[in-house]
């Protein structure tokens, strides 16, 4: 079994036919059977970096593969289940940083880390075994959690498991935050999240929706109506493009587009705010995020899709400059990317350009690149490569720089840091006592999977406060 690795071939995500004319799960999901096979390409480690470096739960990988090779289901389940809340959430959304630090993949090509986990959660939700977390112990402290996305609901779970009493605060209609209108259905489908919470709400978890702290409620009434209050509002102020031609109808951020649509498909909304159809979309940023705007443009019958980035196309392959078992530095092409459009790298922008007040055309340079221990460092444009781009809908992907200013924000009074998040101490407190902060609005932008991993830790770090400050 310890060289199945190099035996059996790593089978890569399928993706179905025809997935463009739907917002459906776009991949086929192999059978337990080939995933019981991919299993055993795990070389068991006696010091297993996919967990202990790559996981940001901490995932015991090693362990739940062995039982999926057994056929052993109900005990992977029970393994994944002691560190991850949420496996559905991270089986379909995570980029797998456990499969770049994955032995296997040194001499030979990782383990399907990541297909293995779907087949052990949905397979468990399949038999009945997923059941609410709630507990026997009731220590009688009131927990509000403001943000109901995966550093909210991580939180409020593990808070309810731990027997105390949550009641979730969400600003939107259903609960999900980025899960439900940031990532599109394709990537996720969003009765996976109304799944999970129907479990948390039979766990006892409250859930107060269309509730915007801040504005129609304080932060000062929910101090005094609970014992600790937790901030996972997310780091929801993008980053703008402030060049000359901005103010022109048809540019709009990356999450206005993906809210639009998220909220269209739900029926929260009778029409789309913001469509591609018939139009030339320009796609300005290079990661996940214009990822799912290309997927979501194609989807709604764009004419075309260009997606630019600033930076210098990425090696195909792992970089020497991230060497195993780090994140590796290569080029990455997504499932949207396979479906149309194009890609164009060392790209920067002059200006827009417009008629009737509507952008038409990006004026844009190329760009010259210097490398630094083999990562981009320094660029200048290049004199004469001007060029342009026509487009009648950019999209803005450029990133997040910190929390949403004013409402709840100003409200607390809570210090921010110089990267405009919320400024929290080792036990995730603000510089507000009882109020804390995670996820995204405490280390800035990052990926779901982290979010979770820091939920849970406030969780325990509110809990250790209770304990510490009695009653």
């Amino acid at each position: 079994m310890l060289k199945d690795f190099l035996q059996i071939p790593r089978r890569n995500p399928q993706y179905r036919a025809g997935r463009t004319e739907d917002f459906k799960d776009v991949e086929i999901r192999p059978s337990r059977e080939i995933v019981a096979e991919q299993s055993k390409r795990c070389m068991g480690c006696g010091i297993a970096f996919c967990n202990a470096y790559g996981c940001p739960l901490g995932n015991s990988i090693p362990e739940f593969n062995a039982a999926v090779c057994g056929g052993r289901m109900e005990y992977a389940y029970k393994i994944l289940s002691i560190t991850s809340p949420f496996p559905e959430f991270t089986s379909r959304v995570c980029p797998a940083l456990c499969e770049a630090a994955c032995c296997a993949g040194l001499p030979s090509e990782p383990t399907t880390i990541k297909q293995i986990e779907y087949e052990i959660i949905e397979s468990a939700f399949n038999e009945g075994l997923v059941k609410p977390r709630s507990s026997a112990f009731h220590s009688g402290r009131r927990v509000a959690v403001i943000g109901s996305g995966p550093a909210g609901l991580a939180c409020a779970d593990k808070l309810c498991s731990l027997g105390h009493e949550v009641c979730v605060f969400e600003k939107r209609h259903r609960a999900g935050g980025l899960l439900r209108y940031g990532i599109p259905n394709f990537k996720l489908e969003k009765n996976v999240i109304d799944r999970r919470i129907a479990l948390m709400c039979e766990a006892g978890i409250t859930f107060e929706y269309d509730v915007d702290v801040g504005s129609d409620v304080s932060l000062d009434f929910l101090k005094r109506k609970f014992d600790a209050v937790a901030l996972c509002i997310g780091a929801e102020e993008p980053r703008d493009l402030k060049i000359k031609g901005r103010e022109l109808g048809g540019i709009h951020f990356a999450l206005e587009f993906l809210n639009s649509q998220a909220r269209f498909l739900s029926g929260e909304s009778d029409s789309l705010k913001i469509s591609a159809k018939d139009k030339n979309v320009l796609i300005i940023g290079g990661g996940d995020t214009g990822s799912d705007c290309l997927g979501t443009a194609i989807r709604q019958g764009a004419k075309s899709v260009v997606q630019i980035e600033i930076m210098p196309e990425p090696p195909s392959s792992r970089d020497s400059s991230t060497p195993w078992p780090m994140w590796e530095y290569k080029k990455r092409t997504s499932s949207s990317h396979l479906e149309g459009g194009s890609r164009m790298w060392s790209v920067g922008s002059s200006e827009f350009s417009g008629e009737n007040g509507m952008v038409c055309a990006l004026k844009a340079k190329r760009l010259k690149w210097t490398f630094e221990n083999g990562r981009p460092k320094t660029f200048e444009e290049i004199e004469g490569s001007d060029f342009e781009i026509k487009a009648e809908l950019v999209l803005l992907c450029m990133g997040f720089t910190g929390v949403k200013r004013g409402g709840l924000v100003e409200d607390s009074g809570a210090e921010l840091s110089t990267r405009g998040v919320l400024k929290v101490s080792s036990d995730f407190q603000t510089s507000i006592g009882g109020v804390f902060a995670c996820g995204d609005a405490a280390s800035g932008a990052s990926l779901v999977v982290r979010a979770i991993a820091s939920g849970r830790n406030l969780a325990e770090n509110i809990d250790k406060f209770f304990k510490t400050n009695v009653k």
